[in-house]
């Protein structure tokens, strides 16, 4: 297959990119900085210098593709303006959609979030169906949710979009901020993560990243258009969490646990500062709203449909923690 990627260079996209080239499938790589693309000089891989907004990078990249994998978003905790998550998130989804449909390829996975799913309530998984109107907390989740609507749209005009839903991803990879839960566990081995997001036992799902690029693929072979697929892992409570990765570090760390109104405020001063100076903070106040509530959630429609398989919590970390301890070792930060 020839197969077009928006967001190559990101933390999943990378991985799916490398997986993609393993399995002897043709790339062309929409990048900003072509020179971030390790694998740029591998003959399978052609790259195009661009970004969303730009039609033209859009047209010509897609030409004789068949998939399309549209995975580059926005999706740092802060912005100083609203325009800066919506001109990519929506605005640049119309125009890869719009290209693909322009090109006839045969299939775009749009990558979209499990926030949109929203939170779980009375210990209750939830799946592509349970909330009709999710509640949504984060500018992101929101961009993301319009995109799943425009890729509706554009399922109506010919287009055979299938949408993936992964949760909180972790595992080798650049730490950028879609790695967050990877940079925390890096924090925890050095020992310098002290704290558990208030009781500690607000739950969440966590997954592995080589299992949510295998499921982008599965995605586009066998997914069907129009649908959503929850790519995830297992649910976990921070307190779960942090002893999974204590156990698998051999280091059980003495955690602080930060009252919910504390991190609150604290937030509230980092957005702030985010909205006023431009700069960007690792923490929100929507986010943290996100975060104290139980977001246990079931990939069980990609396990049947698509034969989704999932790594345990155990064992993705016990790889995450080899994998950072060969690649930061003797390196600062």
């Amino acid at each position: 297959m020839k197969v077009f990627i928006t967001g190559g260079t990101g933390f999943i996209g990378a991985r799916l990119a490398e997986k993609l080239i393993e399995k002897d499938h043709e790339l062309v790589m929409l990048a900003r900085n072509p020179s971030m693309i390790s694998f740029a000089g591998n003959k399978k891989v052609t790259v195009i210098k661009g970004d969303l907004s730009d039609r033209e990078a859009l047209r010509k990249g897609m030409e004789s593709c068949d998939w399309v994998f549209h995975m580059a978003a926005y999706a740092k905790p802060s912005f100083k303006d609203p325009s800066d998550v919506t001109s990519v998130n929506i605005d640049g989804t119309v125009n890869v959609f719009e290209a693909a449909l322009r090109a006839g390829v045969s299939k775009v996975v749009f990558t979209s979030t499990g926030g949109t799913m929203s939170y779980s309530r009375d210990g209750k998984p939830v799946d592509e169906e349970t909330n009709k109107n999710p509640k949504l907390h984060t500018l992101y989740e929101k961009t993301k949710a319009e995109g799943e609507k425009i890729a509706a749209d554009y399922l109506s005009k010919g287009l055979e979009v299938v949408i993936v839903n992964p949760t909180r991803v972790y595992g080798p990879g650049r730490l950028s901020e879609s790695n967050s839960v990877t940079r925390i566990i890096k924090l925890y081995i050095s020992g310098k993560w002290r704290i558990i997001p208030g009781d500690g036992r607000s739950a969440g799902n966590y997954v592995y990243v080589d299992d949510v690029a295998e499921g982008h693929i599965l995605a586009a072979m066998k997914g069907r258009g129009g649908e959503r697929y929850i790519l995830g892992g297992e649910n976990h409570s921070f307190n779960s969490l942090f002893d999974t990765i204590g156990e698998a570090a051999g280091k059980k760390r003495i955690l602080l646990k930060l009252p919910a109104g504390l991190m609150k405020a604290i937030a509230g001063m980092l957005t702030f500062f985010s909205r006023v100076f431009g700069v960007s903070v690792p923490i929100t106040g929507d986010f943290v709203e996100k975060y104290l509530r139980d977001w246990i959630i079931s990939s069980g429609k990609a396990e049947r449909e698509l034969g989704y398989k999932i790594t345990s919590l155990s064992r993705g970390v016990a790889l995450t923690i080899d994998w950072l301890k060969k690649t930061y070792d003797g390196k600062k930060g």
